[in-house]
């Protein structure tokens, strides 16, 4: 039986063999219409493209890289890392790409890993899921000019392809929603310090309150968004500090369940006695007691824009990104 070609497709559908290959890899030179009826012809003719052959005609892997600076089982344990995959692999899946995982110890590592995929020609491009101050993989991309595309913000630089949610505007909202119903003493929970939505949203926080008479702002630092880290950080402010706060805005649902059972192995109640608010919404949080008040990320859309956005880069040299900002919601459960 002969094997079916890029050429034999084009002849079927009344076309070039340079449309068909466009087809293949989903161009946005080709209209819809096109793209519709060279596939409808590929899977008439029982065409299937050798990726591995293109490959090597092209140079190109078909390919897109994902890098986390964390180990694995921590990444996927935190709802967030695993919706924005959930979100990119709908992207890739539909487009015929291959996904690159690769999880690394911490951000030191994550530079390294990345440049190892780039040098040995595995990916096309990158989604780099967060940013740090003065991030030094964003600026070897950069020089490199190499495809990525940033889930996140860089305030370092202009012009980097990005999707993100508007963290100052989202926080500054929860605790203004907070002070109108006569919280006073709100404070921030929150990971380390170098992340930019880490920044970002203790900028809204520190607004809000400075614009309701000037209230003092008071964060407590832990050194990763884990449950663990969360409980034994605000359960030691309790026993240990005599001022005391009567809401937590948790920069992550992971840390606001942390200090959730800091408060009450501490004796205390939520949210007669501390109101709790935290930032995701874990489709579980809903179902625990007492169910977690939360801002709403639409977390696996910002996976799905930021495959889109990348793809789309790697097939149109006249695209180079943009900046992509999507909407939230606050949802108010039992902890407010």
């Amino acid at each position: 039986m002969k094997n079916v070609t890029i050429k034999d497709v084009a002849k079927a559908a009344g076309v070039s063999p340079s449309t068909v290959s466009r087809v293949i890899s989903d161009s946005h030179r080709i209209s819809n219409e096109t793209k519709k009826l060279v596939r409808k012809t590929m899977k008439e003719l029982g065409y299937h493209h050798n990726a591995i052959a293109r490959s090597l005609v092209t140079q190109r892997t078909d390919t897109i890289g994902l890098v986390m600076a964390r180990p694995t089982q921590e990444a996927f344990a935190n709802p967030f890392f695993s919706g924005i995959i959930q979100g990119i692999a709908v992207v890739t899946q539909e487009k015929h790409y291959s996904l690159i995982l690769s999880s690394t110890g911490d951000y030191r590592e994550e530079q390294e890993e990345t440049m190892k995929l780039i040098r040995n020609r595995r990916v096309d491009g990158v989604i780099l899921m967060s940013s740090r101050s003065n991030d030094g993989l964003i600026n070897q991309l950069i020089q490199y000019k190499f495809p990525f595309v940033l889930i996140g913000r860089c305030p370092e630089q202009e012009g980097i392809p990005t999707v993100n949610n508007d963290n100052i505007k989202d926080t500054y909202n929860i605790v203004k929603f907070l002070l109108e119903r006569n919280y006073k003493k709100i404070a921030a929970l929150s990971g380390p310090k170098e992340y930019i939505f880490s920044q970002d949203r203790a900028l809204g926080y520190q607004k809000a309150l400075a614009e309701h008479g000037n209230l003092e702002p008071f964060v407590i630092f832990i050194n990763d968004f884990k449950y663990e880290d969360a409980y034994q950080g605000v359960l030691n402010y309790l026993v240990t500090k005599q001022e005391r706060f009567d809401a937590i805005l948790a920069f992550d649902d992971m840390i606001a369940l942390g200090a959730i059972r800091a408060i009450q192995d501490y004796g205390l109640r939520v949210p007669e006695d501390i109101a709790v608010v935290g930032f995701n919404d874990d489709p579980m949080i809903s179902y625990i007691k007492p169910a977690l008040s939360t801002v709403k990320l639409p977390i696996s859309k910002m996976g799905e824009e930021a495959a889109k956005m990348l793809i789309r880069m790697l097939n149109d040299e006249s695209y180079k990104g943009e900046e992509v900002i999507l909407a939230t919601e606050l949802i108010i459960r039992d902890t407010v």
